[in-house]
């Protein structure tokens, strides 16, 4: 399951349970409209819930985040998993954006909130 809140540039994606293709489709989808109507984007990504995800997710993201790359500012994602914030190392070489973990949602929203008042 996927919760998606679109906000002025900033999407925010809550991960709950087992993310089937469908789930990421749907997000993928928000976030084209999102790029489309709103231009570069800020992420923020709830993984804290995420029970986890079948190859052909991992795959579709990767290759939408090769497509996009260009199009995120700052990705902050929320996980107590040290797995996962390893695997946000790993993002880096596919996303031209700064990508920062974090084990609290308010540090997250802090850290964007930085930006958005440069």
């Amino acid at each position: 399951m996927i919760s998606i809140q679109n906000d002025q540039q900033t999407i925010r994606v809550t991960v709950g349970g087992e993310v089937s293709l469908a789930d990421y489709r749907e997000f993928e989808d928000a976030l084209l409209h999102a790029l489309k109507f709103e231009g570069t984007l800020n992420l923020v990504i709830d993984l804290r819930d995420m029970l986890g995800y079948s190859v052909d997710v991992a795959w579709e993201d990767l290759k939408f985040s090769h497509q996009h790359r260009y199009e995120f500012n700052r990705i902050a994602i929320i996980t107590d998993s040290q797995w996962l914030s390893w695997s946000a190392l790993f993002y880096r070489l596919f996303v031209d954006a700064d990508i920062r973990t974090f084990e609290d949602a308010d540090m997250a929203e802090s850290w964007l909130a930085e930006a958005q008042d440069q």
